[in-house]
């Protein structure tokens, strides 16, 4: 396989991390918007405030994450992150509420999930 074309730890932590910190800063600054789109519901005052500090631990995850050469752990937490996210959104999706981005979120997760597994 030609070496561009390889996908390695590195890049899909880069991609992960990037993801995530985008997804804290949604959250931060426009959890109504993200409530809806992701959970097809309205936003409140008490889930506003748990969307916020969902996004400062998202933006956190990010940042611990950001690639570095040989970094098991951050592959070992983006795994969990991406698998447990990916199983509680999809049982969020069948049994609770669905917004707009809530499958391509799932799909999205489940194949960084993949991906990183077989790393």
């Amino acid at each position: 396989m030609h070496p561009a074309r390889v996908i390695t730890p590195h890049k899909l932590l880069t991609v992960c991390a990037v993801v995530e910190i985008a997804t804290g800063l949604a959250f931060l600054l426009t959890p109504l918007l993200l409530s809806s789109l992701l959970l097809g519901i309205v936003g409140t005052e008490a889930t506003n405030l748990f969307a916020r500090f969902f996004g400062v631990a998202l933006i956190a995850l990010g940042i611990a994450c950001w690639p570095r050469p040989e970094n098991i752990a951050a592959v070992r937490s983006m795994l969990f992150y991406n698998g447990a996210v990916a199983l509680y959104l999809a049982y969020v999706g069948v049994f609770v509420s669905s917004g707009l981005l809530l499958w391509p979120a799932v799909v999205f997760h489940a194949v960084m999930a993949a991906l990183l597994a077989r790393r």
